[in-house]
């Protein structure tokens, strides 16, 4: 079967699908390393919009108990009230710059009623027992809190913890334990209290904007897939050439590529193959 009539068989088809199969992949793959870069993108102008922003009242943030936006994340939010501090809890589990310890949430009472829960921040594991070896105590009598809002975390399966910690921070559970209107959909990252005490938990840093490498990895996807029809082209060249290699013309052009080859060849290379043949 000469000239390009092999490529007509049931054999090449099946390596030109297997290909497009291969790109679509890799298409895909692309498509979601891109879709993960736009979130990672959207994520930093979150921080930059909301982290240093001038606080907004938290009713006014936050008119139902369930009210929640994703884009409320990191938003600055101010309140007025008292902390429970009897109903104080810890966080299992959490990492700050390579140790684990825990968060310290504690429930702060609105003077309009309702419950807000602040993470106060993080404290180390103790030295000598799986609990911290102590931990700043949250400030008495009224005052004013400015908290930065997360969402609330989902429940773990196969996650337990001793009486007084949880192990994640699932809002509607602490608000079955406090027994009062809470806010389900959202809790605060403390920025500052107001009277401010002497000491208190680890603070939670600004995030340090970072993409990653998303686009990079999105641009190798779509290469790969490119490759893979660069490297049927290549096969289907060589099989070209030896199902022909009997027809004149391509005998003229492979004379021709080996002219070529030749040319390229130092002095020294040419010696060599010399040496090679006599022997």
């Amino acid at each position: 079967m000469t000239g390009w009539r092999f490529l007509l068989s049931r054999r090449w088809a099946g390596y030109l699908a297997l290909v497009i199969v291969f790109a679509i992949v890799c298409v895909l793959l692309a498509m979601w390393q891109l879709a993960r870069r736009d979130e990672a993108v959207a994520e930093i102008d979150r921080v930059a919009t909301n982290f240093d922003a001038d606080p907004t009242a938290l009713t006014s943030a936050l008119p139902e108990l369930d009210s929640y936006d994703p884009s409320q994340e990191w938003l600055t939010v101010s309140m007025q009230g008292h902390y429970l501090v009897d109903d104080q809890v810890l966080v299992r589990n959490r990492p700050l710059g390579g140790d684990v310890g825990f968060d310290v949430l504690v429930p702060f009472q609105l003077t309009s009623g309702e419950v807000f829960i602040v993470d106060r921040g993080w404290v180390p594991t103790g030295q000598k027992q799986d609990v911290p070896d102590a931990i700043p105590a949250a400030p008495t009598g009224t005052i004013s809190v400015v908290a930065r809002l997360k969402a609330g975390e989902p429940h773990l399966d196969n996650r337990s913890a001793v009486p007084g910690q949880i192990a994640t921070i699932e809002l509607p559970v602490l608000a079955d334990q406090i027994g009062l209107p809470t806010y389900t959909a959202a809790y605060g990252l403390l920025a500052s209290e107001n009277p401010a005490p002497a000491d208190r938990p680890t603070a939670a840093v600004k995030p340090t904007p970072d993409e990653g490498a998303h686009l990079s990895y999105t641009f190798q996807w779509f290469a790969f897939g490119l490759l893979g029809f660069v490297a049927l082209g290549y096969i289907v060249r060589q099989e070209f050439r030896r199902v022909n290699e009997d027809d004149p013309e391509e005998q003229e052009r492979a004379a021709e590529r080996e002219r070529k080859r030749l040319a390229r060849k130092t002095d020294a290379e040419i010696e060599d193959e010399i040496i090679d043949n006599r022997s």
